[in-house]
């Protein structure tokens, strides 16, 4: 028998190579740390969403080792169905193999409407159509009336009062005309994948715009492992159309790209250049000058770690709100002292007022102040500025005193080929300290990187005390890294005059 679920049925889509490889080779599947995120949201926007017509049951149902146990979910969602329940959530249905669950379906009468829930704010997104139009067969092949098929979403202006209301969070689009159009191909598409999975050969499928779109493919290291490296879709800023197209001509390596005289900016072409004949640092030391010229000392190195909840847990925030929780502040004084200062808010009350006032407590409104792609750090300050009106004048000043550590590096005015043509810190550190201990990230304890430090972050109030203090160690060692890697970067362009 053929057996196909909702998901891989969604992969199948957006290209065929997808579940095939995860049957054939999970062990070259590399989930990135937004589809994770994106997991997590959609789990805790599911659970809330049950709540959305009022009473209702569920079909989850679990075996010992943790597993769903798809078999009783079925069982269950026949009962409930014969019984005539107005809400069924995470209704199971198996049709020849073709399983789905859906997050609600709701009985009107002696028909069904199907309800998807969805953590994102676009409800006519091309996958949930997709997605939906794939429950509808099932279902209807299981002898159900399917009269609606709604799309639920998040409102992203809805506002946290104190109460969640849910039924002004969530947002329902009537989709069931897009599903209709959508009909006709599932037939057609699932013969397809019953074709390509049964067979033991890999789908001869090329690298295409199906690769980043609807989402980035986990399996897209495996696909282009034969490219050398680095290859054109390392360019940096490069539209990845643009990249593919260079791919199909015949393009694939650096060399191949300077060989051809490709029109790049000169920023790619320095990437290329310093690449393909292997020069070693270049250092426009006018533009470096005129950059540290319009700083002065003392200098506060700042940055912030934040968490962005689906569900809005603090007064007067939205959806997905970037919630400042902990910064790390370096002080470079005139005398070349080093002073460094931190703060770590707690889950349990919302951190933002405690951490605005002692940011303007640590941080004078006329000093020069260093992020690194400061956009970020101003964004967070304009908001605390909006969140607290007696601390904004304060809070305005020191945003408008931020200067940007990333712009030598983005204007090109120091390059290494060992950034790859990222100016990320994550990849200009590496280039600036090579097997530096100190300035390694995969050296510290616990948090390293800032989707860790986001994910532990709201689960320090469920630790024990021992517990909780180790995660706030390390998220206090993780963020302070942070400032320290700007300070020696400072120290690098410095020296580079």
């Amino acid at each position: 028998m053929f057996y196909f679920s909702k998901s891989k049925y969604c992969d199948f889509r957006q290209c065929p190579k997808i579940p095939w490889l995860k049957k054939y080779k999970p062990e070259e599947y590399v989930i990135g740390d937004e589809a994770q995120a994106r997991f997590t949201a959609g789990n805790e926007v599911g659970d809330l969403a049950m709540g959305l017509f009022g009473e209702y049951v569920e079909a989850t149902a679990y075996k010992e080792d943790g597993s769903l146990d798809l078999e009783k979910m079925k069982a269950l969602t026949r009962q409930y169905i014969s019984e005539g329940r107005e809400n069924i959530c995470e209704a199971s249905f198996d049709h020849q193999g073709l399983y789905c669950a859906v997050d609600i379906l709701r009985k009107t009468q002696d028909e069904y409407e199907i309800y998807e829930v969805k953590s994102s704010a676009s409800p006519e997104h091309y996958v949930y159509i997709v997605d939906t139009s794939f429950q509808k067969y099932v279902l209807e092949k299981c002898g159900l009336k399917i009269k609606n098929v709604y799309i639920v979403t998040i409102d992203p202006n809805y506002v946290y009062s104190g109460t969640l209301e849910i039924n002004k969070f969530f947002q329902i689009t009537n989709v069931t005309a897009l599903v209709e159009e959508e009909m006709p191909a599932v037939e057609a598409t699932l013969a397809e994948a019953e074709r390509v999975m049964a067979s033991k050969s890999e789908p001869a499928l090329d690298l295409s715009g199906s690769c980043v779109a609807p989402y980035r493919c986990a399996f897209f290291g495996y696909c282009a492992g034969h490219l050398p490296e680095p290859s054109v879709f390392d360019l940096y800023r490069v539209p990845f159309g643009k990249k593919l197209a260079m791919y199909h001509s015949g393009i694939r390596s650096f060399e191949d790209v300077w060989d051809r005289g490709v029109p790049l900016s000169a920023i790619c072409r320095r990437q290329v250049e310093y690449s393909v004949k292997e020069m070693g640092t270049y250092i426009d030391k006018t533009g470096i000058r005129a950059f540290l010229e319009g700083l002065s000392l003392p200098l506060y190195f700042l940055d912030f770690e934040t968490i962005q909840p689906v569900i809005p847990r603090y007064l007067g925030t939205r959806p997905y709100q970037q919630i400042p929780v902990q910064y790390s502040l370096h002080i470079l004084r005139s005398d070349s002292s080093l002073e460094h200062r931190e703060f770590l808010g707690r889950p349990e009350e919302d951190p933002r007022r405690a951490l605005a006032e002692r940011l303007v407590a640590d941080i004078p409104d006329d000093v020069c102040v260093l992020a690194y792609n400061k956009a970020f750090e101003c964004a967070r300050i304009k908001e605390l500025a909006e969140a607290f009106p007696d601390l904004a004048a304060h809070l305005h000043r020191i945003g408008e005193n931020i200067k940007d550590l990333l712009d030598p590096f983005q204007k090109g005015y120091y390059y290494k080929r060992e950034m790859g043509g990222s100016f990320s810190i994550k990849s200009v550190l590496p280039a600036l300290f090579p097997g530096d201990p100190s300035l390694d990230y995969h050296n510290l304890e616990g948090v390293h990187n800032g989707s860790e430090a986001m994910e532990l972050f709201p689960r320090l109030k469920d630790m024990p005390a021992a517990e909780r203090a180790k995660a706030e160690h390390d998220l206090l060692k993780y963020c302070e890294l942070d400032t320290f890697a700007l300070v020696k970067v400072y120290e690098v362009l410095k020296g580079a005059l």
